[in-house]
This record gives structure tokens, sequence and C-alpha cells, in this order.
């Protein structure tokens, strides 16, 4: 018998002795007192033989039929070797009619050494490579959300520009999120000091890399790749932190120092950081900065018919309709009607969009001249909205918040309380910021307007 059997024993036999009581007995074996009493009758019928399972040297209820473990694992071995366990089972259902559980599949490639778990498998090991010969030749980049003002101020993120030869800081540059247009910010301050590099090393983030190909303009190029290919400048991206492990060893290093560094001084804005940062760029090179094998400085100066105003930018292609309209980002553009925009019917041209917020069409090189038709599209409720912006979006739903609430306070009238459509307006200023807190507006719009008519219905 085993112990758990024996332990049984000695709380049945003293049920049937008298000893102890069924509820005590039904507690101490975590069983029902029916059950204590059904065990003490077969007890006193059997003796010590009758409190063994039943089940003991029967086969299982839950016992694969005879031969089909073997016929599944000869399939696997054929066909699906180095397939994964879940992977395996669905063809094995699909194109084989064995119906197994994705569990009995890891079991069987386990036992049969097709398929080792990953608490089996050993460390990645990830070797050290020599450092680049020159200054300039990569620079490792990489964002860092942190609370770098620690209370003084909400979360923001720093964009660490360091060259691979040397561990130099090139560009500090606080920001609100890690996003295209903080990278063009970032990267214009760079090539301003110092000129192009031959390469920059990223991650695989939304904007260096193209996740999904199929959905992203311009043949799987990011903006940000689009501008440095015109600034003839390489951007590869990592398989793994590892190897980029020079900016992420920076930004452990900079969470300790710099958020130290900037409560001495008392700066709590981004804007006060961005000063500060050359001096901590310079102190920080002064202390840790290595000496590079070559002293060659592998930067080129820009060439005098790279516009940075023109290609950092984000930029894409609309077509003109006969209208001489055409739409981004959910406003209308008219163009002047002239002979030369006539031409441009049915054409593609290209919309930039500048940091600053400012829009400009262009065709054949030069800019148009166009008005601004706003008008209230659908709007997206569920819009999708990237981790790294998120708290920068909520902060902007915050704010308009806010804004409408004192709108209120004041009896000004809002859109949501007229009983008449709201008619488009002309603006001939329109920033980047004022269409995301329109946007957010928009859906708070809609949110209060499904709560009234469900407060109507509940009456």
């Amino acid at each position: 018998m085993s112990m758990r059997e024996l332990e049984r024993l000695k709380a049945i036999q003293a049920v049937a002795d008298g000893l102890l009581m069924p509820w005590r007995a039904a507690e101490r074996l975590g069983i029902s007192r029916r059950q204590v009493e059904r065990l003490t009758g077969r007890y006193r019928r059997e003796g010590a033989a009758g409190l063994i399972s039943r089940k003991r040297e029967r086969p299982s209820n839950h016992q694969l039929p005879a031969g089909l473990a073997d016929h599944a694992l000869a399939i696997i071995r054929e066909r699906y070797a180095d397939f994964g366990p879940t992977f395996a089972c669905e063809k094995l259902r699909e194109s084989h009619g064995l119906t197994l559980a994705a569990e009995t599949v890891r079991h069987l490639m386990t036992d049969a050494g097709l398929w080792i778990p990953r608490k089996q498998r050993p460390p990645k090991i990830h070797q050290p490579r020599n450092r680049r010969s020159c200054l300039g030749e990569l620079i490792q980049i990489d964002g860092s959300d942190h609370r770098w003002f620690e209370d003084r101020a909400p979360a923001c993120t720093l964009l660490v520009f360091i060259d691979d030869a040397t561990s130099q800081l090139m560009t500090l540059h606080f920001t609100a999120t890690e996003s295209t247009f903080s990278y063009f910010e970032a990267t214009r301050k760079y090539i301003e000091a110092h000129g192009k590099p031959v390469a920059l090393y990223s991650d695989k983030a939304s904007v260096f890399h193209c996740n999904q190909h199929a959905s992203t303009p311009d043949k799987g190029v990011t903006q940000y790749g689009r501008a440095l290919y015109e600034l003839n400048v390489d951007t590869l991206c990592a398989n793994s932190s590892q190897a980029k492990g020079r900016v992420e060893r920076a930004n452990l290093t900079l969470q300790d120092r710099l958020v130290k560094e900037l409560r001495l001084r008392k700066i709590d804005t981004k804007e006060a950081a961005n000063a500060y940062a050359p001096h901590f760029m310079a102190d920080f090179n002064g202390r840790f900065a290595k000496i590079p094998k070559s002293a060659f400085n592998a930067h080129r100066p820009l060439r005098g018919d790279e516009d940075l105003d023109l290609i950092l930018t984000h930029r894409v292609l609309r077509c003109v309709s006969n209208s001489l309209t055409l739409q981004y980002d959910r406003v209308i553009y008219m163009l002047d009607d002239t002979p030369q925009t006539r031409a441009l019917a049915h054409h593609y041209i290209d919309v930039y969009e500048y940091p600053d917020g400012r829009i400009e069409i262009r065709a054949h090189g030069s800019a148009l001249a166009y008005r601004q038709y706003d008008r209230l599209s659908a709007m997206d409720q569920g819009a999708e909205v990237d981790n790294k912006r998120l708290e920068h979006v909520l902060a902007l739903s915050r704010q308009v918040q806010m804004e409408r609430d004192n709108r209120r306070i004041s009896g000004s009238p809002s859109r949501t309380n007229q009983g008449e459509p709201v008619k488009p307006k002309m603006r001939a200023n329109n920033t980047r910021k004022q269409r995301e807190l329109k946007q957010i507006d928009m859906n708070a719009m809609m949110l209060r307007s499904a709560e009234l008519r469900a407060a109507a219905v509940g009456k």
C-alpha cells in the first residue's frame, strides 16, 4: 500500500473502532463524510484490502488506443520532425485524421527527442564583437522611456545616439514619445553637429522597420528609412537587444547619472534638459569614451542639394481628383484652379508634413497653393495606438477633457449640444497636435452620445 493508502487505513480504522468521528476523518483525508462512511463499511466487510483503489491494475480511461501513439509518432518522424508540437498536432488532425491533444503530441515528441522544452534548452550565448574602427562608422540609436525628471514632471523619452567605436554620446534629445518626427528632430541635431554617419543601428521598432509590409506605403519603407536613404545613410536593424548592447548599457547609466544631474540642477522640462544635454555629454565622454583604432572620421558633410527641411518630413502620395481635391489625414485639400493644377488631375503628387505641423503639397519640385476643407468624417472609436505613444495619447485625452469641461462651465456652447449639424470651417493653420486633439474630442462626443442613448433606453 502507498503512504496515502496507509494514512487512509489509520483514519478509517479509528472511525470503525469509535475513536474518531466521521466528520473529523473527512476533514483529515480531504473527502466527504459519506465517502468516509462507505469506506468504513467496506473496511468492516473486507478488511484493509477493501480500502485499495478499485482502479489499480486496470487500464486508464484516458489512455490512447493501442498503436495510435506509435502511428502518430511515425508520421511526425517522417513529415513533421522539425515542427512544433502545436503545429504538428494541427497537421495530424487536418491531413491524417488523427485527433490528439497538443500536450499529448508534446510528450510524444519530447520522449522521442524531437522537441526540447524551453526550460531544458541551453541559454543563448551572445558573444561580444569587436568595436568598429573609426568614429562615425556605426551609430547605435535607441529611445528610453523613463521618469527622467522623477516626480517633478511626467515621464518622457530620451533618444540616445552613441558611437560604436568610441562609446561617445553623440546626441541626447528629450521628447514626448519615440515617434518618427522625434527621430527627425534628433537626426537633424546630429547631422548639424557631426555630419552624416555611415550607418545607424537600431531595433525593429515601427519607426525603423515595417512589420506589416502589405499595409505600409512605398513598398515597406518607413518614413525614417526613406529620409535616411535620401541622405545616403544606411539603416541596420538588430535581431536582439544584446546586438546593440552598447546603447542599452548606456541607457542604464543615463537612468542613474543623468537623472541625478537633472535633480541637482532642478531641471523639470524637456526644453531645459535639451539645453543641458551638450554639457552632460561633454562630461560623460570625457569620463567613459574610448580611443578608436583609427583616427579617420567617417562622417560626411551635407551636399549642396540635400535640404534637411525637405528630407526630414513625413511624405505620402495622394491622387488628385477631377475636382482638384485630395485627402490626407481626414482633411480635404482643394488646389487652386489653374492650368497647371488641371493637368495634375488623376495624377499622384506628394504631401509633405513637417515636424512643426505644416502641410505642403508639392508637384514637380514646387509647392502648390491650396485651401483646406475640414470636415467631420466617420470617427474611429477603436483607433490603434502604439504602446510607446499610449501615455502621450492619454495625456492629450485628459487635456481635451479638461478644456471641454471648462468650456461647458463657462457657458459657451459645445458641438454636442447644438441641434444642427456642424458646418465645415476653413482654417488656415492646422498643426498635428490640433488634429490629434480634435480627433480625441470627436471620440469623446461619440462616447457621450452613446451614454445618453443608453440612459434614454434605461428610462
